[in-house]
């Protein structure tokens, strides 16, 4: 039990530990719910660890737009690794207290991965735009090297973006009868508002963020897919308009996976305070848990040589 009422009188209050919740209203039935989260999680890791191999051990797939996955399918363990301890901890075992720095670090990585996730989306959708207008230097463009550096690039994006978050968090004056966060996981928006100080430069800063990453690489993306629509539509043959389009939709799903619950959590907690908490839990759950799962079936199904790599790999590990 944490201690709440010893705390009134003091100037400066940083909470031990916050509570978590699970989904609001339907705490009486999360060994139930459990079981659907465990399997999706399973998913998710089993999904994006699969194609990491495949593209790793087949040297057919040693090509930009597969590293390009490989790069997604790694974020996607990281943000799944991100929520999967304390969720599941709040689930099965009604265990819901995270300390104060703990919550700090969970939130970092959490929103980290997040911002990585965007950069890389937006990484492939320059790799269909090279791939599709200038298919003859393809490779010349897209080196190793290069796509390493884009890589080290995300990396450093998503750690400057959000290395200031956790800092500007610590400075705050929490209140001690407001520990009890909205979700199983420490989410920046609902740790900032347990704080009873003046959190004006923790919005700013996070709409910062969220502008300077999510919104300028959705609208990167968007331009993107102009530029391939207007390439395409020059195509003389029908024909090589499909098989040119086909190559983009499994980063259009993806995109879309991604794209649409970001917005959706961000219109919620700026403008949907009113709604129930368990809509606030759910959005976020579709934010965080979904992509991961959902990204490595739609590259399985759309992507042929994904696919056809994934089982043969899977037929070696079960002949030997």
């Amino acid at each position: 039990m944490l201690p709440s009422q010893s705390y009134v009188n003091i100037s400066f209050f940083q909470p031990p530990a916050f509570l978590m919740i699970g989904i609001p209203g339907l705490e009486a039935i999360h060994g139930w719910i459990s079981i659907p989260f465990s399997a999706m999680y399973t998913v998710a890791l089993t999904g994006n660890c699969l194609i990491l191999l495949t593209v790793m051990r087949t040297p057919s797939l040693h090509q930009p737009m597969y590293y390009f996955l490989s790069m997604l399918a790694l974020t996607d363990v990281g943000l799944t690794l991100s929520t999967l301890p304390t969720t599941l901890a709040v689930l099965w075992f009604d265990y819901r207290l995270i300390g104060f720095s703990a919550c700090l670090v969970q939130m970092f990585f959490l929103h980290s991965f997040s911002v990585v996730e965007s950069s890389v989306l937006l990484a492939m959708s320059f790799d269909r735009f090279v791939a599709i207008s200038n298919p003859l230097r393809y490779a010349a463009i897209l080196t190793n090297n290069v796509i390493f550096r884009i890589g080290l690039a995300i990396v450093a994006r998503a750690t400057l973006s959000l290395f200031p978050v956790p800092f500007l968090l610590k400075r705050l004056n929490f209140c001690p009868n407001k520990i009890l966060l909205s979700h199983s996981f420490c989410f920046h928006p609902d740790v900032m508002r347990r704080a009873c100080a003046d959190i004006t430069i923790n919005i700013l800063y996070g709409l910062y963020v969220v502008v300077s990453t999510a919104g300028i690489d959705s609208l990167l993306i968007v331009l993107s897919y102009t530029l391939i629509l207007s390439t395409v539509l020059g195509l003389a043959s029908p024909r090589e308009r499909i098989q040119a389009l086909n190559t983009c939709v499994s980063h259009i799903l993806a995109v879309f996976v991604f794209f649409i619950p970001v917005i959706g959590v961000s219109m919620i907690h700026r403008f949907g305070r009113h709604l129930p908490p368990i809509v606030h839990a759910l959005v976020a759950y579709l934010y965080l848990v979904v992509p991961p799962v959902l990204n490595p079936i739609i590259y399985s199904v759309k992507s042929k040589p994904i696919r056809e790599a994934m089982l043969k790999m899977l037929r070696r590990k079960s002949q030997s």
